[in-house]
């Protein structure tokens, strides 16, 4: 029987840029949530460190009104936090600052007693993480005599492939690639988990889940809001390094990934490298064959007017920045060969929608009438937001005495099953407790995913790009993204059905 330790280790999560959105909006009802259902020890402990200056009450009342109102309705009330939240102020490029925080851990574990389990969460640019990675060994901290020390990296890793592999080499230096954590929260959504499940523990799926049964895959995040206080940030990322190269390259590598020789980390994540490495790359110098973009003018989202993203606080009135993009990805191995991967994702369109959908190939000979005209393909959809489910579209014959047919739907909502919905870094806040890494990003899948997406950064990079905006706030995208599928002879789906 497993200890208490070993259930809910004691441990103090230390978060820099604590003074920022991801903490409040994030991470404070995560952990007050993991609080109030038991699943963090009682013992846990919480560090901030920011520039701002806040005494250790301000903190957490910060911590407090963050969890109460990014707290989803269906999630209940939110718990009480930790009973011991602390508060360093300081620059991360002063080793001073870390002289401190060490002071403040040694002063927590010693009236913790038991193991000194530490860690470290960077919500912090991605440019100031080298530098805290550093201080951290310099001053001793990555490591621990009595527990174990872990590190949470966010997205993005890096801006392009060079520098994800100095982001990487940075923190091999200091941690073991054991002891990182890279989190990208997509992963924990059920629906997403749901994946494995769905594939590997169900006879009727995975014999028809190859190029034999699957005409493409189309994987869609839409989102309604447009680039709100994230201005200087997105001015530099885009839709590629926001959505491409962690969210939507993970949601591809689970669907076509093959089956692991066991469910742990090492194995999940060797044949989601291998996915990547199976991406046909893109031709410099044909990117547009391969991907389409654009970006969002004035419209009506929700009924309301919008600017549009070149009217947007803090952005460039001539901004080349693209807010959607639509990417062919073809997957050169046995499985799915000459199975094309569609995967669009864009800012302040017409639904807030997430899905995966399998789109089998037709019938070899049709015999009945359909009220659209043609049959239409049988569809497996993975809706991951807003409200998971998944839902097989297949043919069903009208009642009646001619042979007519008419698309039905076999929908599965997760709601269904009763239990409560939880946000993904609970989940992932408590894999790391744990040291489990399956819904994590190992080093070498990070810089595999900048080199799919590098030719296609560098030639929007160096080229123009079309007629900026090329789509309104409220739609589903440019025109030039219909024409994109058109030519393959296939269409988009229509989102949520």
């Amino acid at each position: 029987m497993k200890t208490e330790e070993e259930i809910r280790p004691p441990a103090t999560l230390v978060i820099f840029g604590a003074s920022g959105d991801l903490t409040r909006r994030l991470l404070a009802p995560a952990i007050a949530h993991l609080s109030r259902d038991g699943a963090i020890s009682p013992e846990f402990a919480i560090v901030g460190i920011a520039r701002t200056s806040y005494s250790d009450a301000d903190f957490r009342e910060r911590l407090d009104e963050g969890a109460r109102e990014f707290t989803p309705r269906d999630q209940g009330r939110p718990g009480e936090l930790p009973a011991v939240v602390r508060y360093v102020c300081g620059d991360f490029g002063d080793p001073a600052l870390y002289a401190s925080l060490r002071g403040v851990l040694e002063e927590i574990e010693s009236k913790r007693g038991g193991q000194h389990n530490r860690i470290f969460y960077l919500a912090t640019p991605p440019e100031a993480d080298p530098e805290i990675v550093r201080f951290l060994g310099e001053q001793g901290l990555s490591r621990a005599e009595n527990g174990w020390t872990r590190i949470v990296v966010e997205k993005p890793f890096g801006h392009d492939l060079d520098s994800a592999r100095m982001l990487n080499e940075s923190l091999r230096t200091v941690f073991e690639e054991r002891q990182i954590y890279r989190i990208d929260h997509y992963l924990a959504k059920e629906t997403v988990q749901n994946i494995f499940v769905l594939r590997f523990a169900n006879g009727i799926f995975e014999p028809l889940w190859n190029q034999r049964y699957v005409d493409h895959v189309q994987i869609a995040v839409a989102e309604t809001i447009g680039v709100g206080h994230r201005a200087g940030y997105y001015e530099e990322a885009g839709v590629l390094r926001d959505m491409f190269q962690n969210h939507l390259l993970q949601l591809l590598c689970l669907t076509a990934m093959e089956p692991p020789v066991k469910f742990e980390a090492d194995a999940v994540r060797a044949e989601k490298v291998k996915v990547l490495q199976s991406i046909r790359p893109f031709p410099a110098d044909a990117a547009d064959d391969w991907a389409v973009r654009g970006q969002y003018g004035p419209g009506v989202v929700d009924g309301k007017p919008v600017p549009g993203y070149r009217e947007e606080e803090n952005v460039a009135p001539d901004s080349r920045t693209a807010t959607y993009a639509a990417v062919k990805f073809v997957v050169d191995n046995w499985r799915w060969s000459g199975v094309p991967f569609y995967v669009r994702s864009g800012k302040r369109m017409a639904k807030r929608i997430s899905e995966i959908a399998i789109e089998f190939k037709s019938v070899p000979h049709h015999y009945f009438r359909h009220e659209s005209g043609e049959l239409p393909p049988n569809v497996l959809r993975l809706r991951i937001q807003p409200e998971e489910a998944v839902s097989l579209k297949f043919e069903a014959k009208i009642p009646g005495t001619v042979a007519d047919v008419e698309s039905v739907y076999m929908d599965f909502p997760y709601s269904s099953l009763g239990a409560a919905s939880r946000g993904g870094y609970e989940r992932l806040l408590v894999d790391v407790t744990h040291g489990d890494q399956t819904l994590f990003i190992r080093g070498d899948e990070a810089e595999e995913a900048w080199r799919v997406l590098d030719p296609v950064l560098k030639a929007w990079e160096k080229e123009s790009p079309p007629a900026f905006p090329n789509y309104a706030a409220g739609t589903l995208g440019p025109e030039a993204a219909d024409r994109f599928l058109e030519k393959d002879g296939r269409r988009w789906r229509t989102l949520g059905k």
